[in-house]
């Protein structure tokens, strides 16, 4: 009888080619594989993969592979299969990509078969799918500020989710800004570039800009700073807005805020039949693993569309969040073609 070559139910392999391999375990791998494409990633890019590839090892602990040399099609299938439940296409599409590339960088310091990248199956998304993602409603983000109005005005969470939603910028931008870069008389924020001291903008001096606030948030941001603000400097010498007792908040501490300030418990009831006071998700470490949690780019995305929605000219969004008019319209813009005729129909009729 011929030798079975298929893998046993855990995934162990045992065919003459897996001798051939240096045993790996699936946590020192990718630690070692973020170590190796650090020096070239931003820091982004550091966090997003480090968040892709630890679900992938956590299913390993759940499968007992403790060795990467066990890995087969057969298993990168039943992980497909079992991390698609409960994610959105275009967010397994990202995540199976991440791994696709882990795999190729495992293959090359033979922890795993060369190829084995190739049984990674991708699904197939549409050009919509793949440009436009999760974004926050406007009722919802109306009502997060509505209850931060009420029960912790002129907070450093108030701030961060007011101009998030009400200027669309990025979170880099929103991390970028200092106390001097807020205008109370205009009201405005002027965005600035700053990469010789670690606060550049996405599209460098072309991203440069000043961003009209308005009465109510100009009160809100004055507030803060004279009440709330933590009294630091960064450690360039400069005043961020943005602050914690160590200095200017990092782009990974603004997530975390974003990510709990849109957790329905934080203003309302749980959908997920949770009770906060147990609820794993209420955990500073976890909490962007609730299903109801956005990331800042999802109340970017919210908030562009909310203004092409209201009738704001593609070219004042474009300028205003510093975004093509292409990019726009492929990446933000969740309008439906009716809604995009009425818009076009308003200014067309006039007042």
């Amino acid at each position: 009888m011929s030798e079975r070559t298929d893998a046993p139910e855990t995934g162990h392999r045992t065919d003459a080619r897996s001798n051939q391999l240096e045993p790996l375990s699936p946590s020192e791998g990718v630690k070692m594989y973020i170590q190796h494409r650090q020096p070239d990633w931003s820091e982004k890019s550091v966090q997003n993969n480090r968040y892709r590839l630890k679900k992938f090892v956590a299913w390993c602990g759940e499968e007992e592979i403790e060795n990467l040399n066990h890995l087969t099609g057969r298993n990168l299938h039943r992980y497909r299969t079992w991390r698609g439940q409960d994610i959105a296409k275009i967010t397994l599409v990202n995540e199976l990509r991440s791994l696709r590339k882990f795999l190729e960088w495992c293959a090359s310091v033979d922890a795993v078969e060369k190829g084995l990248r190739e049984k990674v199956l991708i699904p197939d998304v549409s050009e919509g799918d793949e440009a436009k993602d999760i974004h926050i409603k406007p009722e919802r983000a109306k009502t997060i500020l509505e209850h931060l109005n009420q029960f912790s005005y002129a907070s450093r969470q108030h701030v961060v989710a007011a101009i998030l939603w009400h200027t669309g910028i990025r979170l880099g931008t929103l991390r970028a800004l200092d106390v001097s870069d807020f205008d109370s008389d205009e009201p405005c924020l002027e965005v600035r570039h700053r990469p010789d001291s670690e606060t550049p903008l996405k599209n460098g001096e072309a991203a440069e800009r000043s961003i009209y606030v308005g009465e109510h948030y100009k009160q809100v941001v004055s507030d803060y700073i004279d009440h709330n603000r933590d009294d630091v400097t960064d450690d360039y010498g400069r005043e961020p807005l943005i602050t914690s007792e160590q200095g200017r908040l990092s782009e990974g501490a603004v997530r975390t805020t974003v990510y709990r300030l849109t957790q329905p418990c934080t203003y309302g009831e749980c959908p997920h039949d949770k009770a906060p006071t147990t609820c794993e998700y209420t955990n500073y470490a976890n909490v962007s693993e609730c299903p109801s949690s956005l990331s800042p780019h999802a109340i970017r995305r919210g908030s562009i569309t909310a203004h092409l929605r209201e009738g704001t000219p593609t070219e004042v969004v474009s300028d205003r969040m510093n975004v093509s008019a292409a990019v726009l319209d492929k990446h933000y813009d969740e309008r439906t073609e009716r809604e995009k005729m009425r818009v076009r129909r308003e200014l067309l009729e006039g007042p």
